[in-house]
């Protein structure tokens, strides 16, 4: 992070600056680990992988990584419509598909 002068920000001078930066845009309680957060989350909505977010967020497990998995409305909305065009395609294929589906499965 860039401080206010342009240089990097210290452990000596971070708690001032942050302090700062999030009174002027109206969120006094504002944590730092609210930014990672926030990060991660986002990034899972957008679809990355449980590998892709651990690489991101430098977590080394699985389990680390899924507290950022949240379900979301628009997410579960999506789910629930593809799954419903995966059952409609199955329900308008010819019988002869099928079973020949059924039998290679």
């Amino acid at each position: 992070m860039i401080g206010p002068k342009g240089g990097r920000l210290r452990r000596s001078n971070f708690r001032t600056i942050w302090h700062k930066a999030r009174a002027s845009v109206g969120l006094p309680d504002l944590h730092f680990h609210d930014l990672r957060h926030t990060g991660g989350t986002l990034s899972a909505a957008t679809g990355a992988s449980l590998k892709e977010l651990m690489a991101r967020l430098g977590h080394s497990s699985v389990r680390a990584a899924m507290i950022y998995q949240h379900a979301t409305r628009d997410r579960d909305q999506a789910i629930a419509k593809a799954l419903g065009a995966l059952v409609r395609e199955v329900k308008e294929a010819p019988p002869e598909q099928q079973e020949r589906e059924e039998r290679d499965a």
